[in-house]
């Protein structure tokens, strides 16, 4: 049973422009659809069984390239992401993102999880569109 994804994308963009927006918890609804709004100790999202309020913390590291949040929910269930901007010899970095299988019931992982992967994979297509523009 899978317990991680590991996904990238390559981003035409400047390191620092790409982690300056990452790292931007309010930026998080303009890319990652579960989220309708967020700041940096709250965010709304929208999930199969409605909105909730969560707690969030971004903890960033401009020097490593590193971006990675702790997502509380009411039921104090805790979920985690990191990610990293790598810059490239060709002008451009990779963006790696590491999901973690989301705080469900160990049956639930498998099929939550291979969701979630399909999602990332558009909300990467949507950040790498956002960025590049």
């Amino acid at each position: 049973m899978r317990l991680f994804d590991v996904q990238s994308i390559e981003i035409r963009a400047a390191r620092e422009r790409i982690f300056d927006f990452v790292c931007d918890p309010r930026n998080l609804p303009k890319w990652a659809r579960a989220f309708q709004s967020a700041d940096r100790e709250r965010a709304r999202l929208e999930t199969p069984a409605g909105a909730v309020e969560i707690r969030l913390r971004t903890e960033a590291e401009a020097k490593a390239g590193t971006v990675d949040w702790t997502l509380e929910f009411p039921d104090r269930s805790i979920a985690l992401a990191q990610s990293r901007v790598t810059p490239t010899t060709r002008g451009s970095c990779i963006y790696t993102f590491v999901l973690h299988a989301p705080p469900v019931p160990l049956e639930q992982i498998e099929g939550a999880l291979d969701r979630q992967s399909a999602t990332l994979r558009e909300e990467l297509s949507a950040l790498k569109s956002l960025l590049e523009r």
